[in-house]
């Protein structure tokens, strides 16, 4: 509430207060006591709260709703000091509402005689400056008409700046279709209040006026209003009462000029294609949502028709519903660059729209840009930039296109300036240094950095001449992003381009050794070795081969342990699950198996047998077949083919080796065909043990050079692997060839263990010596028992059916066994 009105309420609240006394005396002082506690009390309550507005606006001035509340307490309380500073406060930082605006100068105008108007009348300048309200205007108009003792007195001066003003009210309101028509109607009431304080002998003087109405009325009559016919019947009662005949009860446009009468339609036929589109924007009971998009609805209707005054105009009006909606802003802007370009329109509309929306760092960026476009002064752009560094954006990328703005901006017109307008190449320097000094701690080893520095070091060599400066940026560059990659070939870019090739020769032999992310130091590697075939002597391209060799093979071997042990990590990974379902299918099998009767579990063993037979027969055909060898899979009880090939028996293995890393091992060998790693048949893991094969004796022999050299840490045995050696034509075996496969390391483990040849491969893995020998031994006569049950050993001689051989080496049974015994 005012001050005007919280007089008359207090007023009122007195003469109440009277008459309650008057009736009932005995109970006036209970009644004065309770309410001077009740107003004590308030007062603390309020002072408290002040006291902690006061408090949090201190710490954070950028809190909108604390200014507001702080703004309102100091206004009931009346402190108008304060009052008045808060506000200020407030409109340094945000706009104010059009509402807060006739508040202020309302309070003012409280306060102030008549001849003081001049301050009040700056604040609605304020304003009208800020947003498109007619409810302002209307305010504002008011104010002067009944307050500027030039403008009350009807004198010349006076009646001409009301007139000045409500032309500019016009000129704002004058599109704006729901409550515009509120402006042109006070407009035409003043002049008809001009009109009778003439003299009626001063006829031209009056002739003179009557035509400045009907004026005012033809132009109004052609804007599309939403009260346009009642518009249309004022003007007729007017013309009739200046003598004219016309039917001032129709709303026709009979009887007029045919000139008026043509613009009338036109607007009117315009005001119905938008009767909807108002409608929605002003519908009562939508959300903000809704009503926005009525808006961008309505906006692109007025864009469809080209005319820009009208879509300025609507942009208003949605600005002023939503004053803090960055895309709306934006669009604006967007449409203004477009269609006006520069001006002061558009620097205006910019200064408000970062004012409402300083968060956003396109808007400064885009204002910055408004200005040198409109030869703003080195200040007043000085200004706008420094109020944006001030702002807090979203992301670094916006403060980043900021300062690469006003880089930009000065190397324009330093390089274009003539005479006093030239400006002094430190400006550029400060600017870059701020932005490095705020930049650098968040944008460290980015490519907006790495931009920022190139950018200032380009400058200093070509706008400043200072190479000393130029190489010194990149040194501040290298200092903070030293592990980066590219800062390194922009600074040897910038030497090789100014033709200083020792230099640039200086800088490759300071960091060819030091570690970049992903590849990067085999690239500067490479990039020096190109460089020196490039600009560099024999001696100087041989002096770099010597330093970068060994530095490519380091790298080369530090990679391939990185990838083993990433390949370990995965691997790791992987069977851990499936030892967990191993697990749990071993403990749920043997579960099972305890629950199993005797009868049943006898049963299921002996079919158990029975289908191990199956596949072992299978697997000896398979062999015969194929003339190979069998080695039968610890894990997974099956059997399988393999031939002797080119080998290679590796021992000393880490045992967390797997297939990858002894392939990565000999990949600069080639020729690998299977890999078989050996491992405990009773807790799986590796033993240390590899064969390895290879396609040829060309792929061996290197391969067995390689032994002595280190894998994931441990130095490798790498020999060739001969299944032959303890195999004669006849297929028997000495006793000491017996011996040594028995005892040897490559029979006896790959007996136990095999690895499957991994998919595609057309090379069958090789059989181990102990199997070999013992398929090569013939066991005949009565020694029966030593041979495995099922079981049909190879030389196995077969004799017709019926024979005595043939019963004679029929294997016996335990009982038969037992009967020799006792009989013998």
């Amino acid at each position: 509430m005012d001050f005007e009105k919280s007089s008359v309420s207090i007023k009122d609240d007195t003469e109440m207060a009277d008459d309650d006394t008057a009736q009932n005396p005995e109970s006036s002082l209970k009644l004065n006591s309770d309410s001077d506690s009740s107003d004590s009390e308030d007062e603390a309550e309020q002072t408290q709260q002040l006291r902690a507005l006061e408090s949090d606006l201190s710490t954070n001035p950028s809190n909108y709703d604390a200014h507001v509340l702080y703004i309102k307490l100091l206004r009931i309380r009346g402190e108008i000091e304060k009052l008045r500073e808060a506000r200020e406060n407030m409109n340094v930082l945000f706009p104010l509402t059009p509402a807060m605006w006739v508040e202020w100068a309302k309070d003012e105008a409280s306060l102030l005689n008549d001849s003081d108007s001049e301050s009040v009348e700056k604040l609605y300048e304020r304003g009208i400056s800020e947003y498109l309200s007619i409810p302002l205007w209307r305010e504002y108009l008011n104010y002067v008409l009944q307050h500027d003792p030039k403008v009350c007195d009807s004198s010349v001066d006076g009646i001409s700046k009301a007139r000045n003003l409500f032309e500019r009210a016009v000129t704002a309101a004058a599109l704006h279709v729901a409550q515009g028509s509120q402006i042109w109607d006070a407009y035409t009431q003043f002049e008809q209040s001009i009109l009778q304080t003439i003299d009626q002998s001063d006829i031209q003087a009056k002739e003179k006026q009557v035509q400045r109405i009907q004026s005012i009325f033809h132009r109004q009559l052609s804007i599309p209003f939403a009260n346009m016919k009642s518009t249309l019947l004022a003007y007729k009662a007017w013309e009739v009462e200046q003598g004219n005949s016309l039917d001032a009860e129709s709303d026709n446009v009979d009887g007029i000029s045919s000139r008026v009468a043509s613009s009338y339609r036109k607007a009117e036929e315009m005001y119905d294609a938008r009767a909807h589109l108002e409608e929605h924007i002003t519908r009562q009971g939508i959300s903000e949502s809704e009503r926005y998009q009525h808006f961008m609805g309505y906006l692109d209707f007025e864009k469809s028709f080209g005319d820009p005054a009208r879509v300025q105009s609507l942009y208003e009006r949605a600005i002023t519903d939503f004053p803090v909606s960055s895309d709306l802003w934006l669009d604006y802007t967007r449409y203004l660059d477009k269609t006006l370009k520069a001006g002061n329109v558009v620097k205006d509309v910019y200064s408000r729209a970062t004012r409402n929306c300083p968060w956003v760092g396109e808007l400064w960026v885009r204002y910055l840009l408004c200005l040198e476009h409109g030869l703003a002064s080195e200040k007043e752009i000085s200004a706008a930039f420094e109020k944006s560094v001030q702002c807090t954006f979203s992301t670094l990328e916006e403060y980043l296109d900021l300062f690469l703005t006003r880089v930009d901006g000065l190397r324009r017109r330093i390089s274009s300036a003539r005479g006093d307008d030239v400006l002094n190449y430190s400006l550029i320097r400060e600017s870059f240094q701020q932005a490095t000094d705020y930049l650098s701690p968040h944008l460290k080893n980015t490519d907006g950095l790495l931009r920022l520095h190139a950018y200032w070091a380009c400058l200093e060599l070509k706008l400043n001449n200072n190479l000393t400066a130029a190489r010194g940026v990149w040194g501040s560059l290298l200092k903070t992003c030293g592990s980066m990659l590219e800062a390194w070939q922009g600074y040897i870019g910038m030497e090789i381009a100014l033709g200083h090739i020792n230099e640039a020769r200086a800088i490759y032999k300071r960091w060819y050794s030091k570690r970049f992310s992903g590849t990067g130091s085999e690239d500067i590697c490479h990039a020096w070795l190109r460089f020196e075939r490039e600009f560099g002597t024999l001696d100087d391209l041989d002096h770099a081969v010597q330093k970068v060799m060994p530095r490519l093979e380091e790298l080369r071997l530090f990679r391939l342990v990185q990838e083993s042990k990433s390949l370990t990590e995965v691997t790791d990974q992987r069977e851990q699950p499936l030892k967990e379902t191993a697990r749990e299918k071993r403990k749920s099998g043997s579960i099972a198996i305890d629950e199993q009767s005797p009868a049943k579990r006898q049963k299921s063993t002996q079919n158990q047998k029975k289908l191990h037979e199956k596949e072992n027969t299978r697997g000896l055909k398979l062999a015969e077949a194929n003339d190979g060898k069998l080695v039968k899979d610890t894990y997974s009880s099956k059997t399988r083919l393999y031939t002797d090939q080119c080998t290679a028996f590796v021992s000393n293995l880490n045992i967390r080796a797997i297939d990858e890393d002894l392939k990565l091992f000999f990949s600069d060998v080639g020729g690998v065909t299977a890999i078989r790693i050996l491992h405990d048949k009773f807790t799986g893991k590796s033993r240390g043990l590899a064969y390895v094969d290879f396609k040829d004796e060309e792929h061996l022999a290197p391969a067995l050079a390689k032994n002595k050299q280190m894998l994931l840490g441990k130095k490798l045995c790498i020999t060739r692997s001969n299944p032959k050696r303890g195999k004669r034509e006849s297929g028997a075996l000495t006793t000491s060839e017996h011996d040594t496969n028995q005892s040897g390391i490559e029979g006896s483990s790959a007996s136990k263990e095999s690895v499957e040849i991994s998919k595609g491969s057309s090379v069958a893995p090789q059989v181990p010596h102990s199997r070999k020998h013992f398929e090569s031994i013939q066991l005949k006569g009565k020694n029966t028992f030593a041979v495995p049950r099922n079981f049909k050993p190879l030389g196995w001689t077969t004799s017709k059916p019926g024979t005595k051989k043939e019963e004679d080496e029929k294997p016996k049974s335990n009982d038969e066994f037992r009967k020799m015994f006792m009989k013998s």
